[in-house]
């Protein structure tokens, strides 16, 4: 599922709200992902990223076909290599072949490549994440103007005490909800 805000092709997407039991809700093979709804990439980040798990090759390829479809062919990915399970250097993604790069950085985000130099920036939101929070954090990560590190942005999120049990969710004025 992808909540990017706009269309690649002008006009705009509909919003889709991200449910509370999301990793069981969405279907497997499906990426739960937010891009900034402007071209104009001033953001630190370029979007945000929730895994169901750290296993990259079940989880990259529907990322991978995801922005594809939206940002078009890619070349490469670069991983935090202390963040996930075995990387293997590259992956076949749609019978397009896909180099992933690891460095032990734990930066908390995963770094796109389209063509040779065109470089997009994403925050991993950590698999077990609750649904609340999550969503807060990708939706900073994708507010137009944020100059917050992905790992401040997860820091604050994941560490701020939860809500009342069962109490709803409030639209924040972040940007629209997941």
């Amino acid at each position: 599922m992808t909540d990017a805000g706009a269309s690649p092709h002008g006009g705009a997407a509909p919003q889709r709200l991200l449910p509370d039991e999301v990793h069981r809700a969405v279907a497997p093979g499906t990426a739960l992902l937010r891009l900034e709804t402007t071209g104009a990439r001033q953001s630190l980040l370029d979007g945000a990223w929730w895994p169901r798990s750290r296993d990259v090759e079940q989880e990259l390829p529907p990322l991978i076909t995801a922005l594809t479809e939206y940002l078009g062919p890619l070349t490469r990915v670069g991983l935090d290599a202390s963040a996930w399970n075995r990387i293997p250097t590259r992956l076949v993604v749609d019978d397009r072949v896909v180099h992933l790069d690891s460095f032990p950085v734990g930066d908390d985000t995963v770094l796109i490549t389209r063509g040779d130099n065109d470089h997009f920036s994403l925050m991993v939101v950590p698999p077990a994440t609750e649904p609340e929070a999550a969503r807060t954090a990708m939706a900073r990560a994708v507010h137009a103007g944020n100059v917050i590190r992905a790992a401040d942005i997860l820091l604050a999120e994941l560490h701020r005490p939860a809500g009342p049990p069962g109490g709803t969710v409030a639209e924040n004025d972040e940007g629209p909800g997941l």
